[in-house]
């Protein structure tokens, strides 16, 4: 029995969490959160303004917001494609206030010794911070090793031609030399700002390496030789727990609300009939291309489930680029929606495949569930995700084409009436097997939680 005074009762269980700003990385740092608060820590989330959580869904967490000065380029999301502009932007307005609000949880009377805080990868700065405090970092990375490993290996800072090329370039359905996985056409869609893309990734992946411990949301049987591949260059103890979101039941840290009447109307669909179709939280896409995905869609004749973020087409509100008499044609076939709980509209039996962008909370997803994928990518990490997805896993196809019609009709057919589809459909479907083992006690996402509670606790 332990006593009051044993090494284990003296062991810090307080962490402090830090999440970059966008659903796509807000979603796993909260999950995470859960995670490890049911492993008996007490939590405190550190978070900007922009895109605050809402501390009533988490009343067993504490909250701390600090000023990021984010509203003075807010405006600029809807129309600037350069994700690293944000990031970077972020990494040097949050500095001073995450400072000042970290020193003081550190030093907050009464209260516990802090274990260890875990921020984002992309907030790079933190790790000067953290070593300046003798205060352990840990990095979550909310994309997949593939991601890292691409990154790691593109010369983005060389200011190549290749970055630049264009569908009239003979080299533009090439493979990348560096990663071949990839097509400098990928490159495009990655990042229209090479140098800035080469700065922000330079930083991450150099303070990830300088950080006590990265932690994945995936599970090693999916990216088990890119892991090896990693643990090589990235000498820092490694934790590959995911998918986060299967310990827990559907999250409820959504930015926009969910529409939840579409579950009734799924619950009248076909099994394995339903097209579910979104694009996240973050992508926009012309008014032209909008209309492509209506055509495609109605020209499959399946019935649909669409996604349409508000503000998702560049130009409009809501759905006015909709086709002439588009929903009147459709009638009960189709469903748009502002935005849907997708957890449960995968998991759900009529949902047949899902058109995506291929971020990688939504790629996690449809593998966790077994669906097969449409592979649209917009933007970061989305390009290398739909590679993988195609071109590794074989688990769906992708638009290489883009937004066109006859190429959206096509591929919906070869995913959901093909025998190219029957077997994208058992792949994955083993790869969900998979997922299950390894959260089951014993299975290798269940140990590595282990390892990281107890390397938490070591602190």
């Amino acid at each position: 029995m332990e006593t009051l005074g044993s090494v284990s009762t003296l062991r810090s269980r307080r962490i402090i969490l830090f999440p970059l700003p966008f659903q796509g990385h807000i979603n796993p740092m909260l999950q995470l959160a859960n995670i490890l608060h049911t492993r008996g820590f007490k939590i405190t989330i550190i978070h900007a303004e922009y895109n605050s959580p809402n501390p009533s869904n988490y009343p067993h967490f504490a909250f701390k917001p600090i000023k990021d000065r984010f509203s003075e380029i807010a405006d600029q999301l809807a129309t600037n494609r350069d994700g690293t502009y944000f990031a970077r932007y972020l990494n040097k307005s949050c500095v001073d206030s995450f400072t000042d609000c970290l020193a003081e949880l550190l030093v907050e009377p009464g209260e516990e010794r802090v274990a260890c805080v875990i921020t984002d990868a992309c907030f790079y700065f933190t790790q000067a911070v953290a070593d300046d405090l003798k205060l352990p970092r840990i990095v979550l990375r909310t994309s997949g090793l593939g991601c890292t490993l691409a990154c790691d290996a593109l010369p983005f800072c060389s200011k190549k031609a290749c970055f630049y090329l264009t569908k009239q370039d003979s080299d533009y359905e090439a493979s990348v030399p560096e990663f071949p996985l990839l097509k400098f056409k990928d490159i495009a869609n990655i990042t229209i700002n090479p140098q800035g893309m080469g700065d922000l990734t330079s930083n991450i992946l150099n303070q990830m390496r300088a950080s006590a411990g990265i932690i994945w949301n995936t599970f090693k049987e999916l990216e088990e030789s890119d892991l090896e591949t990693l643990s090589q260059d990235f000498q820092v103890p490694s934790f590959t727990l995911g998918p986060f979101h299967k310990y827990f039941p559907a999250s409820g840290s959504s930015l926009i609300e969910q529409d939840r009447t579409i579950l009734s109307w799924l619950d009248k669909q076909p099994p394995k009939s339903v097209v579910y179709v979104s694009f996240g939280s973050v992508a926009h896409i012309t008014k032209s291309e909008f209309q492509e995905v209506a055509h495609g869609l109605a020209n499959i004749g399946l019935p649909f489930l669409w996604v349409v973020r508000p503000g998702m087409v560049v130009g409009s509100e809501w759905l006015e680029s909709l086709p002439e008499n588009f929903l009147e044609r459709m009638g009960d076939r189709g469903r748009i929606v502002k935005w849907s709980p997708q957890q449960e509209v995968l998991a759900h039996p009529a949902t047949g495949c899902f058109w995506t962008h291929n971020g990688w909370n939504s790629t996690l997803e449809s593998i966790c569930e077994g669906v097969p994928m449409i592979c649209s990518p917009c933007l970061g990490d989305q390009p290398i995700n739909a590679r993988y997805v195609s071109d590794v896993w074989k688990i769906g196809v992708l638009l290489e084409d883009g937004f066109e019609r006859v190429g959206i009709k096509m591929a919906i057919k070869r995913v959901m009436m093909d025998k190219e589809g029957e077997e994208m459909r058992e792949r994955v479907s083993c790869l969900k097997e998979k997922v299950n083992l390894s959260l089951a006690e014993g299975g290798s996402s269940c140990r590595s939680l282990n390892n990281l509670v107890d390397y938490i606790l070591s602190f």
